[in-house]
Parts: C-alpha cells; sequence; structure tokens
C-alpha cells in the first residue's frame, strides 16, 4: 500500500469487521472470497491471510480498485484476486460466493462532507441505508450454498429492518459483536438531524466533547449455515 493514499485508510470500522473475520478463520479457508466497498483492499487481504481460494471485490470508486490491486499484489494474492469497478452486485451477475464481507458507508448524512476523504466515504443518505438496504436485496443472489456474509452495521441505522429485509431473502442474521466507535465533531455535525436527536443518549454516547456510537458487526446466512 503506498503512503499517498491516506484517503483510502482503513478506519475503526474495518478493524471491528476483520476481527470478527479472523475470529471465524475456518470460514475463510478455502472459501471464494468477495468484498463488496473494496476500500483499501485491507479486508481482502486478511481474507487472504485466513487461506481463501479466491478473492473478488468490487468498489465504485476506481482509486480503491487500483489501491487494493496495489496491496494484494504486493503481499503475493494478485493470482487469486480479481477486483471491479462498478456498483455493487453489477459486476457479479450470476456469481456467487462462500464468504462476503462489507463496510459499506452507511452513516446517515449526504455525500461529500468530510476533509481528507473521498466524497462517497461513510455516506449512507439521509437515513443511512442507501448501500445498505441494496445490499441486502442483493445478497441472497449472490451467497453459495451454506454461504456466510459478515458486514458492519451502525446501530442508529435499524437493525430491525436490517433483520427482516434478510428474512425476506430467506437469511438470518445475529451480531456477531458490538463495539464503540469515535465519532468526530465534523462528522456528527452532518449526521441527520431526526436521527440524531432520537439516538443521542441511545446508541451514541457523549462524554464532554467526545462521541462514541454503538457499531455491531453481523453475520447473515441461510438459517440452516448459520446455526453453527
Amino acid at each position: 500500500m503506498h503512503d499517498d493514499e491516506p484517503l483510502l485508510r482503513p478506519s475503526e470500522y474495518t478493524a471491528a469487521l476483520i476481527q470478527v473475520l479472523r475470529a471465524r478463520a475456518a470460514w475463510a479457508k478455502g472459501a471464494a472470497a468477495l468484498e463488496i466497498g473494496l476500500g483499501s483492499g485491507v479486508v481482502l487481504a486478511a481474507l487472504g491471510a485466513l487461506g481463501a481460494a479466491s478473492l473478488c471485490g468490487v468498489d465504485i470508486e476506481g482509486e480503491a480498485v487500483a489501491a487494493g490491486a496495489r496491496l494484494l499484489h504486493a503481499l503475493g494474492y494478485g493470482e487469486c484476486a480479481r477486483l471491479h469497478c462498478g456498483d455493487m452486485w453489477a459486476p457479479l451477475a450470476g456469481r456467487r460466493f462462500d464468504l462476503i464481507a462489507a463496510n459499506l458507508p452507511h452513516f446517515p448524512m449526504e455525500a461529500g462532507g468530510m476533509a481528507g476523504r473521498l466524497p462517497s466515504w461513510s455516506c449512507g443518505g439521509a437515513d443511512g441505508r442507501r448501500l445498505l438496504d441494496r445490499f441486502l436485496a442483493g445478497l441472497p443472489a449472490h451467497l453459495a450454498p451454506g454461504g456466510r456474509a459478515v458486514i458492519t452495521h451502525n446501530a442508529f441505522v435499524g437493525l430491525d429492518r436490517s433483520r427482516v429485509l434478510a428474512g425476506q431473502g430467506g437469511l438470518a442474521l445475529r451480531i456477531a459483536m458490538t463495539v464503540l466507535v469515535h465519532i468526530s465533531r465534523d462528522k456528527l455535525a452532518l449526521m441527520t438531524p431526526g436521527i440524531l436527536a432520537a439516538e443521542d443518549e441511545r446508541t451514541i454516547h457523549r462524554y464532554g466533547p467526545y462521541a462514541f456510537a454503538e457499531m455491531h458487526v453481523v453475520e447473515l446466512a441461510r438459517p440452516e449455515a448459520l446455526g453453527d
């Protein structure tokens, strides 16, 4: 990874996602693995280190695809990696994967507000669900039999709604881990006011000038696959 790519630096969300994937290393071994929202490429690199047989990544940002390719080639995963610049599931018609990871932009704010990041970073639209809902709608068609997905999910964007959407596709959802992530004052100021008002002191916790929010890493699969 080049030091001149700070716009794609991993976040606390990325770290939590990798922690859960490492705790479930058996899921990755020999798997056809996919990441939606490639970013820096480090999640795919982690899946490669855990023994995934193939790595596929999709990102709408060309910079992310280029950075991910550089990282995976530098780590020796270039031959088993295929990266696509495109819109979520669009480049993957007819393809299924054993393990799908995603740390999608799903903060309730509009685009282009954070200095030092790409305009699409973290932006999930007014309710935070613009990409999350599309991901959940397309997920069943891209999971191989017995396949699983592991994704980040802010607590303040409606876990119950995600559970319902997953169920409509025949999938079950369970929380693998909940952590607190720091939300900067600049980012908090961009949050949709109605969501901020509803979630303050519920899933958002303030200590003086500092704010932390609950974030889940969740697993999704057919109920029989998620039971183990």
